[in-house]
């Protein structure tokens, strides 16, 4: 699998603070990827490296399949989780500006900026002054400012904070389109749900390290219990408990949990051959919002 980043022994330190203590890891290329991680974990300052805001003090990362160079900010679309808008300037004049600064011509980001705002329906908004949009208003005109270039990569840093239900699905599905059409994401939230939901590969950093990464099922298959769910009608034979463990039971389902090493299609041929009808039979993976718990030791925070 070809890779659009990757990140090698990368350090860096603030003050004699380790920040980033010899992280790898590689995004494939064409995917949607989840950097997470607790407040100060050091999420920002791995953005900050890869955006070349700032350089590793030791380590390599390679964009592309090259080493990261001064050419490479316009190959890279970043919207950070504290918006950076100039209040006093116009919609249209702020994205033009913006839109040159990524190396589109005149020309080029005027056709941009067109095709954005008919995209979002707001031709009407380029007289107005970022001051006059609400919250959920300049969210849109910064994550049109981060993509107006067509990245390679984008970085998106709680890209959901302060919108409404709908908009989000909007600025959602404007992800998966981006995506479709050969870009790669890397999605920073706290919100556990919204990565299980988006992304195909996560990295969890704590205290500057790498606790884990790879691909999400991958992940979650690395911390399951053997816990499956069962629905069924009929009685549950006598001597289950001498073949798994029940951890909860009613009158129609049952959840169990098997040994190492027990066999889930044994289990399932033992209940039929017993004559219980099986309605449904799935096996329980744990949550991100779980494992994020278990290996950092407290609940990501909710925005």
């Amino acid at each position: 699998m070809e890779n659009i980043l990757e990140l090698t022994n990368v350090t860096k330190t603030y003050n004699k603070h380790v920040a980033v203590n010899e992280v790898s890891f590689d995004v494939p290329k064409g995917s949607i990827f989840g950097l997470l991680g607790p407040n100060g974990a050091g999420k920002t300052s791995l953005i900050r490296i890869i955006t070349t805001i700032t350089q590793a003090d030791t380590g390599e990362v390679k964009l592309d399949g090259e080493r990261l160079n001064s050419r490479h900010p316009e190959q890279i679309g970043y919207m950070p989780e504290e918006r950076g808008l100039y209040r006093k300037m116009k919609v249209g004049d702020h994205l033009m500006y913006l839109a040159q600064l990524k190396g589109l011509s005149k020309k080029g980001a005027k056709e941009a900026i067109g095709y954005w705002f008919d995209k979002f329906d707001i031709e009407d908004w380029w007289d107005k002054k970022v001051e006059e949009l609400s919250k959920g208003m300049q969210q849109k005109i910064q994550f049109i400012s981060t993509v107006i270039h067509r990245p390679k990569l984008l970085i998106l840093d709680e890209p959901f904070s302060g919108l409404d239900p709908i908009n989000t699905n909007l600025i959602k599905d404007e992800i998966y389109e981006l995506n479709k059409n050969g870009t790669s994401i890397i999605f920073s939230t706290h919100r556990m749900e919204q990565v299980e939901e988006i992304c195909e590969h996560i990295v969890l950093i704590n205290k500057g390290e790498k606790v884990l990464d790879g691909n999400m099922k991958a992940v979650k298959d690395r911390f399951k219990e053997n816990l499956f769910h069962i629905e069924f009608e009929g009685s549950l034979p006598a001597d289950i408990t001498a073949q798994a463990h029940i951890t909860e039971q009613t009158s129609s389902s049952v959840t169990i949990q098997l040994q190492d090493g027990q066999n889930s299609n044994t289990m399932l041929r033992y209940l039929i051959d017993q004559g219980l009808h099986i309605i449904s039979f799935n096996e329980i993976l744990p949550s991100l919002n779980e494992i994020f718990i278990e290996q950092v030791g407290e609940m990501p925070v909710q925005l």
